[in-house]
C-alpha cells in the first residue's frame, strides 16, 4: 500500500514492536482474505482489505515517529505486496478481474523483485525507492481491488467504470515496471 512520504533510515534492529506486529497481522490477513472471496463472502473480504489499508496507514505512521527498524523496512512491503498480489490472483480466479490484469501485476512484481536479486547476487547495490509513479500505481491498484469487492459485495455492476479503472491500472502498472526496470539498467 502507498508509502505515506520519505521514512528515515531504520534505526534498530527490533523484531517485536507496535508497528511490526501491525504489519505481521496484516501479512496474516492474507490467507483469511483468499479464504473469504474463494467462499464468496465478498463482505467479510472487503472489510478486511479496508482494515488491512487502515493497518498500512498506522503502522506506517508509528514507524515514522518511533523510527523504522530493519525487520519493518522489509515486512512492510512484503506484506503489502502478499496482500495486493493474492487479492488479483484471487479475484481474477473468481472472475471478477480479468485474468490479464493480475497476470500483469504479478509479472510486474516478479520482474521488480527478480531484478533486484540478480543485482544483489551480482555484488551490485540495490537501493530501493519507491518512484512516485509506483506510488499511483499501488493507490490505482487498491481502488480497484476495494471497488471490485465492494461490487461483488453488493451486487451492483459498473462494467464501464470497472473497465475504464482496469485498463488505468494496467497502464500505471506497465509504467510503474518500466519504469524500475530503466532506472535499474541505467544507474549500472
Amino acid at each position: 500500500m502507498p508509502d505515506g512520504g520519505p521514512m528515515r533510515q531504520p534505526v534498530g534492529n527490533a523484531v517485536i514492536n507496535l508497528p511490526n506486529v501491525i504489519t505481521f497481522a496484516r501479512l496474516c490477513a492474507v490467507p483469511a482474505a483468499v479464504w473469504l472471496v474463494l467462499h464468496d463472502d465478498f463482505v467479510a473480504a472487503f472489510w478486511l482489505f479496508l482494515a488491512a489499508g487502515a493497518s498500512d496507514a498506522l503502522d506506517g505512521w508509528l514507524a515514522r515517529r518511533n523510527g523504522p527498524t530493519m525487520v519493518g523496512t522489509v515486512l512492510d512491503p512484503v506484506a503489502d505486496k502478499m496482500l495486493l498480489v493474492s487479492m488479483y490472483v484471487t479475484l481474477a480466479t473468481e472472475h471478477e478481474l480479468s485474468d490479464w490484469l493480475a497476470i500483469l501485476v504479478v509479472f510486474r512484481d516478479v520482474v521488480i523483485v527478480g531484478g533486484v536479486l540478480v543485482l544483489g547476487v551480482t555484488g551490485q547495490k540495490v537501493v530501493i525507492r519507491p518512484l512516485l509513479v509506483s506510488k499511483l500505481n499501488t493507490v490505482l491498484q487498491i481502488g480497484l481491488v476495494a471497488l471490485t469487492l465492494a461490487m461483488a459485495a453488493t451486487g451492483w455492476r459498473w462494467p464501464l467504470m470497472t473497465q475504464a479503472l482496469a485498463w488505468v491500472v494496467a497502464a500505471s502498472t506497465l509504467a510503474s515496471g518500466a519504469a524500475y526496470v530503466w532506472i535499474g539498467a541505467r544507474t549500472r
